[in-house]
C-alpha cells in the first residue's frame, strides 16, 4: 500500500462506523456530567467566541478575525483560546457556582492530542479554596468512565485507576524526584527567576541547555522531557505548586510566595486539566499579562491586546477557584480511543499538508 495515501475522510461510513462508539460514549458523559454538575447546584453557561482579548499566555496562539461596524469599520476580534474571562466577569456579576462547556481555538495546535476547535470544560466555585476543585476532578474522572463502563483511563498501553487514591506532588518535589534539580533555588522570595542557577543544575544532570533559552523554556523542557512521562500512570497525578511566574491567573500561595496555587491534573501521562485558585488583584494581574506578552514579543514577534473590561471585572470578583478541562481527552482515557479526532463529531478539515 502507498504509506502516501490520503486517508479515507471523516464521514466515510466506514470510518464513521469505527468511531461511533467513542462518539456515543462522549454524549453519555457530556450527560453525565452536566448532571453532577446540576447536582452541586452549579449553574450551566454560555459565553461568546468572539472576544476583545484571546488570553495573555505566551504560549497560546489564536484565531484572529475582524468585525465590520454598521458604517464598515474594522474591529479587531479573536476566536477565544478559554472562557475563562467571560467566566470570571459572570463571578463579578454574582454568580457563585457556574460551569461551562465551550467551543475553544488554539491555533499552531494538532496532533493526536490537540485540536485547533476543542470542547474545554471549565468550572468555579466562589468563596471555595482551589483543593474542592481537585476533589471535584476526582469524582469527575471516576463518573466518566463509571458511565461508559470502562472503569479505567487508558492510553498508548497505559492505564489509571480513577477509584485508587490520587497522587497529589508539588511541582518542586517532582523536579526533585524525577530530575534531581532543586527548582526553587532559582526562584526568589517575590517570585523573579535566575535562569543561569537553572541552566546550571540542568547541565549537571546532563540536560540540554541553549545560549537563548530564558528560565520558562528551561522549566518547561524539565516538565516535558523529565516529569510528565512518570505523572498519571496506575493512579491519577495532581502536580500542585506551580512557581508564580507559570501561573499568571493564580494567586500566590500562603505557605509559600514563591509558588502559586496551581495545579495540573494528569492520567496517563496526558494533562487533563488545569485549576487555579484565582488572582483577583487587577494591577498585579495587569503586570503578569505584560510580563507574558513581552515573552510572547521575544519569542514569536507578536502580542495580543489586554482585555481591558475583565481588568476591571476583578475589582467585583469575589475569592474563588476555577479549573479548566479538556473535554475531549477526558473522553478519550475513558472510551479509550487514541487520537482526538476519534472523539469528536465533526473534526476540523486537514490543513498544512
Amino acid at each position: 500500500m502507498n504509506s502516501s495515501a490520503k486517508a479515507s475522510p471523516w464521514w466515510t461510513p466506514s470510518v464513521h462506523a469505527d468511531r461511533r462508539p467513542f462518539l456515543i460514549g462522549r454524549n453519555a458523559i457530556q450527560a453525565a456530567l452536566r448532571g453532577f454538575f446540576a447536582r452541586e447546584d452549579f449553574i450551566e453557561v454560555d459565553t461568546a467566541v468572539l472576544q476583545a482579548s484571546p488570553g495573555n499566555e505566551a504560549h497560546l496562539h489564536a484565531f484572529a478575525t475582524e468585525a465590520l461596524t454598521t458604517d464598515g469599520q474594522k474591529v479587531p476580534f479573536y476566536l477565544h483560546t478559554s472562557p475563562e474571562f467571560a467566566c470570571k466577569k459572570l463571578l463579578a456579576a454574582g454568580e457563585e457556582r457556574i460551569s461551562c462547556f465551550a467551543h475553544v481555538y488554539r491555533n499552531r495546535e494538532r496532533g493526536p492530542l490537540h485540536h485547533p476547535e476543542f470542547t474545554m470544560l471549565e468550572w468555579y466555585r466562589a468563596g471555595e479554596s482551589y483543593e474542592s476543585l481537585m476533589m471535584d476532578c476526582v469524582r469527575i474522572l471516576a463518573l466518566a468512565t463509571e458511565t461508559v463502563k470502562t472503569g479505567k483511563l487508558a492510553y498508548r498501553g497505559a492505564e489509571s485507576d480513577p477509584f485508587a487514591g490520587p497522587e497529589r506532588i508539588s511541582v518542586a518535589e517532582a523536579f526533585e524526584r524525577h530530575a534531581g534539580i532543586d527548582l526553587l533555588a532559582s526562584v526568589a522570595a517575590d517570585g523573579s527567576t535566575d535562569r543561569d542557577h537553572l541552566a546550571a543544575e540542568m547541565k549537571r544532570v546532563g540536560m540540554r541547555v541553549a545560549d537563548d533559552d530564558g528560565w520558562a523554556d528551561l522549566f518547561s523542557r524539565v516538565l516535558v522531557e523529565k516529569i510528565e512521562p512518570h505523572l498519571g500512570f496506575g493512579r491519577i497525578t495532581i502536580l500542585d505548586e506551580y512557581p508564580v511566574s507559570e501561573a499568571a491567573l493564580a494567586r500566590p500561595s500562603a505557605r509559600d510566595p514563591r509558588v502559586a496555587e496551581r495545579f495540573e491534573l494528569y492520567a496517563c501521562g496526558v494533562e487533563l486539566a488545569n485549576g487555579f485558585g484565582e488572582l483577583t488583584n487587577a494591577a498585579e494581574q495587569r503586570r503578569r499579562f505584560e510580563i507574558e506578552m513581552a515573552e510572547k514579543a521575544r519569542v514569536y514577534g507578536e502580542t495580543y491586546p489586554i482585555d481591558e473590561d475583565f481588568l476591571a471585572a476583578l475589582s467585583l470578583m469575589p475569592e474563588a477557584s476555577g479549573i479548566a478541562l479538556g473535554f475531549d481527552r477526558l473522553v478519550m482515557l475513558a472510551t479509550g480511543a487514541s487520537r482526538i479526532d476519534q472523539v469528536l463529531w465533526a473534526p476540523v478539515a486537514e490543513y498544512g499538508r
